[in-house]
């Protein structure tokens, strides 16, 4: 008898932080996991040979820029062509820089729409014919700060302001076959850049009714669930940021 084969869930951002965490936490379930990186090669394959010793051929890396012309359907076609179907697509990967205003330009506006918006939308929608047949699942990683800017990132809260629309609008568009939801993280793995100091740091937490900072495993989390355990549940934003958000 032949066994059935395993859901394939495509997290994109897949080699570090948030992304690996979500990318764990998803084949923690059975699912074979593709990760996405754009320039993060060792990470990505480090993260695909673990999981792999887990589970043999449960895991492969892939890199692409997803803000690039042509890049997202030429991901989604070769998922398809080693894997033959597609159950999940979780929008992970991110670009985050401030922006003041006066000095925007066109590397910025591609790079951050590029991977914050653009990319997610024709990853959606070269993905769309076989998660149809699935009957699978988008999730895409927002931000709180898609409804209340953050002083200084202007285009970065664009972006993700167009993401978040985007979810909605996709739920409409790709309804009742997929369900497409959202998480809008709050302070969970900070920047690696050190821009946001130890005491704008500090005043973020300050402001959480928890205060304290999140963790990766707790997007991934909310991930899992909006894939795997949430049927009823399509077209929603959900809030994953200690509170902050209720009274900021």
């Amino acid at each position: 008898m032949t066994r059935p084969s395993p859901p394939v869930m495509i997290v994109t951002g897949a080699a570090r932080r948030v992304g690996a965490a979500i990318a764990r936490a998803l084949h923690a379930t059975g699912a074979d996991v593709v990760l996405h990186y754009r320039s993060s090669a060792q990470e990505a394959q480090a993260l695909a040979a673990g999981l792999n010793a887990l589970r043999a051929d449960s895991a492969f890396a892939l890199a692409a820029d997803l803000g690039r012309d042509s890049e997202p359907e030429r991901l989604i076609d070769e998922v398809v062509a080693r894997r033959g179907r597609i159950d999940a697509l979780v929008n992970n990967a991110s670009s985050f820089f401030p922006t003041p205003l006066g000095s925007i330009d066109r590397a910025a506006w591609d790079d951050l729409i590029g991977s914050n918006l653009k990319g997610p939308l024709f990853l959606s929608q070269a993905a769309a014919p076989f998660l149809k047949a699935s009957r699978g699942a988008i999730v895409n990683l927002i931000d709180i700060h898609a409804e209340r800017p953050l002083s200084g990132y202007p285009l970065y809260c664009a972006a993700k302001a167009g993401l978040l629309g985007l979810t909605r609008a996709l739920a409409l568009e790709l309804a009742p076959q997929v369900r497409v939801n959202g998480i809008a993280p709050g302070p969970v793995a900070w920047p690696e850049d050190a821009r946001i100091s130890p005491e704008e740091r500090a005043a973020i937490i300050g402001h959480t009714l928890l205060k304290r900072e999140g963790d990766p495993a707790d997007i991934a989390a909310c991930v899992r669930f909006l894939i795997l355990d949430a049927p009823y549940v399509t077209g929603q934003i959900l809030a994953v940021d200690g509170g902050r958000s209720a009274h900021l």
